[in-house]
């Protein structure tokens, strides 16, 4: 039996990419979308512009994960492989897309490959990671945003 090791969920939601795309490029504000619970905080500042830029991010264990940048088109796509402080990416990735599809919608993709995981310690939980986990973060940053856009609507 083979094992997948890429996990995707997308959703069209009704706003901008641009706007959609700044609560994923600001660090700070993904605790508030994040479908998995695994996120608490991180330090405002932080809103990544290309490649090679980190982020900070606790977890609400406790940890502190830095993540690296390895693909970024503003307003398009980003994407980033955590690692714990001081040390290499152990090869997990987390990828964001965003796609007008007209209508003022845009679609989103969210991607988890864990393809190239060396950490053993790992593979449990990147095995636990599900499409449900990634649609239930489509859900939260859709709920999030289209109310915004909602407020800011003239009556």
């Amino acid at each position: 039996m083979s094992e997948e090791h890429i996990v995707t969920a997308n959703r069209d939601i009704r706003a901008e990419a641009a706007q959609i795309f700044e609560l994923i490029a600001d660090p700070a504000q993904q605790p508030t979308w994040d479908g998995n619970d695994n996120l608490a905080e991180a330090p405002q500042g932080q809103r990544v512009r290309a490649v090679g830029d980190l982020f900070t991010m606790q977890l609400t264990g406790g940890q502190i994960r830095v993540n690296h940048i390895v693909e970024f088109e503003e307003g398009r796509r980003i994407a980033w492989r955590p690692s714990e402080p001081g040390k290499q990416p152990p090869g997990h990735l987390w990828r964001w897309e965003l796609e007008p599809a007209g209508d003022g919608l845009t679609r989103v993709t969210q991607t988890y490959d864990w393809t190239d995981l060396t950490d053993t310690n790992r593979l449990k939980r990147a095995r636990a990671t599900t499409a449900d986990m990634l649609a239930a973060s489509l859900m939260r940053l859709a709920a999030l945003v289209e109310s915004t856009e909602r407020s800011v609507e003239p009556s």
